[in-house]
């Protein structure tokens, strides 16, 4: 069964109860390590939309859910 984009935000809104999570919560989400995704993060690989608050190099990095439900959806890999 596909899951659709709004019901994945729905969940995610749901479990979250916020509109952007951070880095840790996104790297649950995506079943990877904190690293892992610094690591993709660094290297500018295939990860949903994010936003930097801050210059600093250690600045919050923050995830839109509606941003995370459409990469969720739309990140599908066909096997033969």
């Amino acid at each position: 069964m596909e899951t659709s984009i709004k019901e994945t935000y729905s969940y995610l809104l749901n479990k979250y109860s916020k509109t952007v999570i951070g880095k840790k919560e996104m790297a649950h989400e995506l079943n990877i390590s904190f690293s892992t995704l610094d690591l993709y993060m660094s290297k500018g690989m295939g990860l949903p939309k994010y936003k930097k608050l801050g210059t600093a190099k250690n600045a919050r990095v923050v995830f839109n859910i509606y941003d995370i439900a459409n990469y969720l959806n739309s990140e599908k890999i066909e096997t033969m």
